[in-house]
């Protein structure tokens, strides 16, 4: 193992004279400029990443989306992708928390439009969906309210 230490070559390409620093040693750490994104894989670091995150060599980085215990809103569109899907799902969720039957309904069918969730075609199984997610179902929240204002 040192016998690989020692044979390790480091060509400096830079001009004598100059203010710049080769060492011939392990490298323990990593060093980026500011702006850039370096991704290590297998303990090895990689600058082939642009300032967008974008890989230079063509290969898209590994995209690591945690995991959820909890169900994903039965609403998102197909069209959509895992971690936007997780954020539309996030968006009904505070929706539902924060607002009216009447702001609800009118949210969910603009987000409709947008492509975003694909609503279904009974006021019931919505309603349903929407308490799971965190809508109360109290006197201004129930289902005779709600069929009322529901719209796909």
């Amino acid at each position: 193992m040192e016998e690989e230490k020692q044979n390790v070559n480091v060509v400096n390409h830079f001009e004598k004279d100059s203010n710049c620093q080769v060492f011939n040693a392990p490298v323990t750490g990593v060093f980026a400029m500011p702006g850039s994104t370096v991704i290590q894989q297998n303990g090895q670091a990689s600058d082939h990443v642009d300032e967008k995150g974008k890989d230079k060599s063509g290969t898209p980085p590994e995209q690591h989306t945690p995991k959820r215990e909890e169900k994903l809103c039965l609403f998102v569109h197909p069209s959509i992708d895992d971690e936007q899907s997780w954020q539309i799902h996030d968006e009904i969720k505070r929706l539902v928390a924060r607002q009216g039957v009447q702001e609800i309904c009118q949210y969910l069918l603009q987000m409709s439009k947008d492509r975003k969730v694909l609503l279904p075609q009974s006021p019931t199984a919505a309603y349903d969906e929407l308490v799971r997610l965190g809508m109360p179902n109290g006197d201004k929240y129930n289902i005779k309210t709600f069929s009322k204002y529901y719209q796909r």
